[in-house]
């Protein structure tokens, strides 16, 4: 059998329970609610409704002219005088096409720096990375069990010698500049 104390531990917070729930409902007394009036957009304007009127003004006269065209206007021409455009085909003066043999201006313009070949390519990555955040054009290429750091391409070869000299002061490794060929790198 349950002892006295906890009988009347479990009556009093059974009490406590039911004046916390519902005391409040009772003592409150009448809730007021608020409710937004809202209004919704119809999606199609009701027949009949007046959708809106707008008032359309006249054009304002102004006081200053304008110039006049120093083209005069044109006369209409006969029918008869007009230039038949088959009679202009047919005095076409024929034209032979002329041969221009195909350079390529830009075979030898391109221009890249390999900075070095390394064995780790993770330590190649991580270089690569670093000077792409320090704005050079950077990128790998793996061959030979070796990755290369190269820099470029870019069409200015003046641009990558001054690169070769930036890019010694930071990696400690002098580039060497290259041509850049797009078919085989």
């Amino acid at each position: 059998m349950a002892s006295r104390f906890q009988s009347r531990l479990v009556g009093t917070i059974v009490l406590v329970a039911l004046g916390v729930i519902i005391l409040p409902d009772i003592l409150d007394g009448h809730k007021t609610r608020y409710k937004e009036d809202i209004a919704s957009i119809p999606l199609k304007p009701e027949v009949g409704e007046d959708s809106g009127q707008y008032e359309i003004l006249s054009p304002e006269e102004s006081q200053t002219e304008l110039p006049e065209s120093p083209v005069e206007p044109k006369e209409t021409v006969a029918e008869s005088q007009r230039p038949n455009p088959a009679a202009e085909m047919t005095d076409t003066v024929a034209t032979t096409p002329k041969e221009v043999p195909e350079v390529n201006e830009y075979k030898d313009s391109g221009w890249i720096i390999q900075l070095m070949a390394l064995k780790n390519s993770e330590n190649a990555k991580k270089l690569v990375a670093d000077l792409q955040k320090r704005g050079f054009i950077a990128h790998t290429k793996s061959e030979h069990g070796y990755t290369r750091v190269i820099i470029g391409p870019d069409v200015s070869k003046e641009k990558l010698e001054q690169q070769i000299i930036e890019l010694q002061k930071i990696t400690g490794s002098k580039g060497q500049l290259l041509k850049f060929k797009p078919l085989n790198p």
